[in-house]
């Protein structure tokens, strides 16, 4: 345990932070699954609501820096790319 005052503050402020960034990359994956099960479902109309709502949560990760820009870029490159496979089929 921290002796010092301000270092007992930024412990408080870690473990905080720590918990906010796991529930929002945890709410990430779940979009990001949902828009997976969909497609595999067949349902387009579905999966193009489901894509939508991962790539919003994907720029709100990467907007607070949960993720890194370049890693949500890749993330919603890929997604769309396997919405656009699917839908040529």
């Amino acid at each position: 345990m921290a002796n010092i005052k301000s270092a007992a503050k930024r412990a408080r402020q870690s473990i905080k932070r720590e918990e906010r960034n796991r529930r929002i990359k945890s709410m990430l994956k779940t979009s990001v699954r949902r828009f997976e099960e969909s497609l595999q479902a067949g349902d387009q109309e579905e999966a193009r609501a489901k894509l939508h709502a991962a790539v919003r949560q994907i720029d709100k990760a990467a907007a607070k820096g949960i993720i890194h820009k370049n890693n949500a870029a890749r993330k919603k490159s890929r997604l769309t790319r396997q919405f656009n496979n699917s839908a040529a089929v």
